[in-house]
């Protein structure tokens, strides 16, 4: 059922960005990456017990988590299912 409303439903780029812009995906994906990643410096920082080495893996995770959830965003977006 589902399979069959993505497909049915699909929309194209032009649409799509009408109803949520592209810019609005950016926005959510850095607020949400922000908490995201001090939770993981301080979980980082827990387990090592080295704020140096709490920030690289933040930070390296700031970045490879932004990109994912940008696209993963995107694509929930072009899906017709549970919209209204």
């Amino acid at each position: 059922m589902i399979v069959e409303q993505i497909i049915e439903d699909k929309t194209d780029y032009k649409s799509d960005r009408q109803s949520e812009r592209p810019i609005r995906s950016i926005v959510k994906s850095i607020s949400w990456r922000a908490v995201g990643t001090l939770d993981t410096i301080l979980i980082s920082w827990m387990i090592t017990g080295h704020i140096k080495t709490a920030f690289s893996i933040g930070g390296i995770e700031l970045v490879t988590k932004m990109l994912l959830y940008f696209f993963h965003e995107r694509v929930w977006n072009s899906i017709k299912w549970g919209k209204k």
